[in-house]
């Protein structure tokens, strides 16, 4: 049974792919947020961390749990040490480091669900090294979801991905799918499904009472009228009007081309994307440095930064933990709105 986590309960933030950025932004993430909090346990390695650091280990902390870590927090990066087992290096993927990133993801993901952890933050993981590791599932958010299918919760069930920059939360319907299959994996039932999931996730972890959704359309000018595509007409279309049937506020299928300037963003809370890129591309554009990813319809909290590992910069010490920071506050504020509500 997944037990509400108190305030007092740190984040737990597993430390993803160590030859990228994320032991950098992890630690300078602690230093930005060491005095005001939200605080943290990094689930990782020790002496990858150290590496990341121009104090090396001075200022890490080994700790045995996550109210050790929130004790520590202000003086020192409070670290529950999963050691590797092989060296590091930055820049360099291996598909040896694979079945440690796996398992801090695990760990971190079961504090969330035992209440000792108020949320799950994850650094950036690159996905062809878990795949040559035999990785089964396409990133963070599928397996995040099956990590927590058995865990019970109110309202629809994801994984669904969020994307947040300033006043812009994006969903792409589809997610990891070639474009060129994507059209095809769109349906009725998926959309309406992906709405239903973000509406109760707009109410619940971010405070909106009745949330305003807008549908992307698929093609050039919203299929105009089936001459450039029939999507509108035959799939996306149907989803919206089966939304509104269910009570939710959603819109008739918009052309994407003029959906995300500021004087369109104020008229929908989230808008519902086709696909990957069309979701990503505005956030990237409004905030490349601070977008965050939400996992909504989980019963944990989940966000990441909105960026990959950058292997060509890691080692370099000039990763900027903008999003992480970001974040990392946002699991913070959306935790404290579930239990104001549990």
């Amino acid at each position: 049974m997944t037990v509400t986590a108190t305030s007092s309960a740190p984040l737990a933030l597993s430390l993803g792919d160590p030859a990228g950025i994320g032991p950098e932004i992890v630690v300078k993430a602690w230093q930005a947020l060491r005095s005001q909090g939200p605080p943290f346990i990094v689930i990782g390695d020790h002496e990858a961390l150290a590496s990341a650091s121009a104090k090396g280990a001075s200022i890490l902390a080994r700790v045995g749990s996550p109210q050790e870590a929130a004790r520590v927090f202000a003086q020192a990066l409070p670290v529950y040490d999963m050691p590797l087992g092989v060296p590091v290096v930055a820049g360099q993927p291996s598909s040896a480091y694979a079945a440690k990133v796996v398992a801090w993801i695990e760990t971190a993901a079961g504090l969330a669900l035992s209440g000792a952890a108020q949320a799950v933050v994850t650094a950036p993981i690159a996905k062809a090294p878990l795949y040559e590791a035999g990785f089964g599932f396409p990133g963070h958010t599928e397996f995040l979801g099956e990590l927590t299918a058995n865990a019970p919760m109110a309202g629809p069930r994801g994984p669904v991905m969020m994307l947040c920059a300033e006043d812009l939360r994006t969903v792409p319907v589809t997610i990891h799918e070639p474009y060129a299959q994507a059209h095809r994996l769109l349906t009725t039932a998926k959309i309406v499904h992906t709405g239903e999931v973000v509406a109760a996730a707009l109410a619940r972890d971010f405070g909106i009472a009745r949330p305003r959704l807008a549908l992307a359309a698929l093609n050039p000018h919203a299929g105009e009228g089936g001459a450039l595509g029939r999507e509108e007409i035959e799939v996306i279309a149907p989803a919206g009007a089966a939304l509104r049937a269910k009570g939710i506020d959603c819109t008739e299928p918009r052309p994407a081309d003029t959906l995300f300037h500021p004087q369109a963003r104020a008229g929908y809370d989230a808008v519902l994307c086709m696909y990957h890129d069309q979701a990503l591309i505005p956030v990237k554009m409004l905030d490349f440095w601070g977008g965050v990813n939400v996992t909504l319809g989980l019963p944990i909290v989940r966000t990441s930064p909105d960026h990959g590992v950058a292997y060509d910069v890691a080692g370099r010490g000039v990763a900027r933990p903008d999003s992480l920071i970001s974040a990392l506050r946002l699991a913070a504020e959306i935790a404290a709105r579930r239990r104001e509500h549990s």
